[in-house]
């Protein structure tokens, strides 16, 4: 996995591609620059950007869209302090795959950046309830308890693991299924939802409450 880093914040930057570069992942360019950064993503190509939100000379949101303006379609993580609700809806809707925060555990992070190179969208587990906002068209087009009675008691049960925040693998672990199981099921959320990701698909769930406190629980 090959990472290009554009954060202002030197210390924050250096320290994390040293975490990065121990566990080995390829550190291809950590820069505080927001338009050298630019460059060097249209030259480099990186499996996926780590971007900044609140820099000086240019907000990250900005370096987003230039980077989609500029037709390039890799992954793009947002890695902020940010917990702000319209932070989390600019950036998912000007097409980043990752809203992930800064004190997240080194372990979650890369679990994190590993899923959205293998085409997820992630975002911090602490802000899945603001995401409603973000797909508020889309669920209003279609009553979310009747597409949720469609669900089968099982795509029911992996829907509300998905709204806890949890990947395929921890739900199959907790289900006692394959994965392989997991991502058919969560095929057929998508499709019976009408929805595009498993990030919308969670957004239901945690917007119309759909899931009781003991569904979301785990099995040993």
């Amino acid at each position: 996995m090959r990472i290009l880093l554009i954060d202002d914040h030197a210390l924050f930057r250096i320290g994390l591609q040293e975490l990065l570069e121990r566990r080995g992942i390829d550190v291809i360019g950590a820069l505080g620059d927001c338009r050298t950064g630019i460059e060097r993503v249209a030259s480099e190509l990186p499996d996926v950007v780590l971007l900044d939100l609140r820099m000086p000379d240019m907000n990250g949101i900005e370096v987003l869209k230039q980077l989609r303006q500029q037709q390039l379609l890799m992954p793009i993580a947002m890695l902020t302090t940010s917990r702000e609700e319209m932070d989390v809806i600019d950036s998912l809707q000007n097409g980043a795959q990752g809203y992930l925060l800064k004190d997240m555990e080194p372990d979650e992070l890369i679990t994190a950046l590993r899923d959205i190179v293998a085409g997820q969208t992630v975002v911090a587990k602490e802000l899945t309830g603001i995401l409603a906002k973000a797909v508020q068209g889309e669920t209003e087009s279609s009553p979310a308890h009747d597409a949720f009675s469609k669900l089968t008691p099982r795509e029911r049960e992996i829907l509300c693991h998905l709204a806890a925040g949890q990947s395929n693998k921890v739900i199959a672990r907790n289900l006692g299924i394959s994965d392989g199981t997991v991502k058919l099921h969560v095929k057929a959320i998508l499709r019976k939802l009408d929805v595009h990701s498993r990030v919308e698909a969670a957004v239901i769930a945690v917007e119309q409450n759909l899931c009781k406190k003991q569904e979301l629980g785990t099995r040993n």
